[in-house]
């Protein structure tokens, strides 16, 4: 596979009992079934492949690191969601994330959903959206073990879990069109409405369109030119979902939708999304969130 060519993806199974879910994916994906009895590794990039584990992103064997799954019930989501820093981060920062207010959160590059769980964990109800089929298919079977996970959980007292989960939604969809519809609707609804938009935050009429508190972008870009291995997820969703082009295109109607700031986060030392310097940034080691600013948080 070249730098600039498309991998080559087959849906598999690790045992029988998979088969019906893997024709369901490929032929909802659009792409080739490999048989559970063919283990030639040439001829594919990646199988996505359902097994005992769930669905995972395995690698051929040349491209030198593992399998790639959303596990929300993880040893390292649970770490973080215990001693992560809570309300400290820099993320729960960078959203206004307070003792008094948890924002409702639209974002639009979600990826395994790594940081909306980290952003549900602190109180956060999230909808994430996903336009990479491949990438939104682990995710999706990732919140379903999620859901399965949380619920045994509870069962042995402990309900946090549960909480973070049913606090996570998903859509499946291009991100621009998605602002570009909501834009719309929101049009609609402030032609139709009037002043009826200010009413209190979770008390709206049915017929008012959802409008997210934060909208937080993490476009894909370009890996850093270091000998350094860049972790296995993402040199796995730069060969499959690659960088995102038209990620400045989303600034504008991401900030015509959010009720208080869009939150953009950028490796450290990158340029400004859509060259439009944010009110403020927050700078960490390796990663900066830049805030645009709409109103006052509420306290």
């Amino acid at each position: 596979m070249t730098e600039d060519s498309m991998p080559i993806i087959r849906v598999a199974y690790a045992a029988a009992n998979f088969k019906a879910l893997a024709e369901t994916l490929a032929e909802k994906l659009s792409l080739p079934l490999q048989d559970a009895s063919y283990n030639n590794s040439e001829g594919y990039d990646y199988l996505l492949e359902f097994t005992e584990q769930g669905l995972v992103l395995r690698p051929s064997a040349d491209k030198g690191y593992g399998s790639i799954f959303c596990d929300f019930a993880s040893s390292e989501h649970s770490h973080r969601r215990r001693h992560g820093g809570g309300n400290g981060q820099a993320i729960a920062k960078a959203v206004g994330v307070s003792g008094k207010f948890a924002p409702q959160v639209l974002d639009l590059t979600a990826g395994l959903g790594g940081d909306g769980f980290v952003l549900a964990s602190l109180g956060c109800k999230v909808c994430m959206l996903e336009r990479n089929p491949v990438v939104h298919s682990l995710l999706a079977d990732g919140l379903s073990r999620g859901v399965q996970a949380g619920h045994e959980y509870r069962q042995q007292g402990d309900d946090e879990l549960e909480q973070v989960i049913s606090r996570l939604s998903l859509l499946e969809g291009n991100a621009a069109n998605y602002l570009s519809d909501l834009v719309d609707k929101l049009v609609g609804a402030a032609r139709k409405q009037g002043k009826e938009q200010d009413k209190e935050r979770d008390k709206a009429p049915e017929n008012e369109v959802w409008r997210p508190d934060i909208v937080y972008v993490d476009p894909m870009f370009p890996l850093r030119k270091k000998s350094a291995k860049v972790k296995k997820e993402m040199q796995a969703f730069h060969a499959i979902v690659g960088i995102d082009p038209d990620a400045d295109d989303l600034l504008a109607n991401a900030l015509a939708v959010a009720r208080y700031r869009v939150v953009v986060k950028r490796p450290a030392g990158a340029g400004f999304l859509a060259e439009t310097k944010p009110n403020y940034s927050l700078e960490g080691k390796s990663t900066r969130y830049d805030i645009y600013a709409l109103k006052k948080l509420p306290i």
